[in-house]
């Protein structure tokens, strides 16, 4: 895996705020291992975004039997290490690779290959990025965190390219990419 950049981030995640104390407090965060999720299995972030990650965890408090209960967002310092960076060549033809390499595991198999839902329910992604990740393991390498720009939402005015709730996200895999958490301070949030 090459590592193009070599900078922090800040990302922040969307919780209960019972959650974010805990995570405050010094606990790991728990990886997300939904079938779905279309940056593979891992820590999610949204990159630079404090309000988005609020707003998840508002969205994710009304859905029917919900974990969060009080939504909280919590800010974190990422090393993004050996990315996996969908925003690059690189990262989009590591992925291509990861994908032609399943459909053959797949074939042999004689299984089907999974199939992305919706925009949010992502199981064919999911698959391709844990195949990405099984190939570098398999070379003895780590692939430590991926990043992508998730589109999403309703255009922001009439004829625009741009979309409302467009961000990038980040999966972290390797928990030694968090270098800290912090509380997010309300004037980030608009509030």
């Amino acid at each position: 895996m090459l590592r193009l950049a070599a900078s922090f981030v800040l990302g922040y995640h969307g919780c209960d705020c019972a959650v974010a104390d805990q995570l405050l407090a010094g606990e790991p965060f728990k990886p997300s291992a939904n079938d779905y999720d279309w940056l593979g299995g891992g820590i999610y972030f949204w990159e630079a975004n404090p309000q988005r990650g609020l707003a998840f965890a508002e969205r994710a408090a009304k859905r029917p039997k919900a974990t969060i209960k009080t939504p909280a967002v919590v800010g974190a310092i990422i090393d993004l290490g050996a990315c996996l960076d969908l925003t690059t060549m690189n990262g989009v033809a590591t992925v291509r690779e990861a994908h032609a390499n399943l459909a053959q595991r797949m074939a042999k198999a004689a299984t089907p290959m999974p199939v992305n839902q919706d925009t949010l329910r992502r199981q064919l992604d999911r698959a391709v990025i844990e195949q990405a990740h099984l190939i570098y393991d398999t070379m003895g390498a780590r692939i430590d965190s991926v990043r992508g720009v998730f589109t999403e939402g309703r255009p922001i005015y009439d004829g625009s390219g741009f979309d409302e709730e467009t961000h990038v996200q980040i999966a972290i895999r390797n928990p030694d990419c968090i270098k800290g958490v912090f509380r997010v301070p309300k004037a980030h949030l608009g509030r």
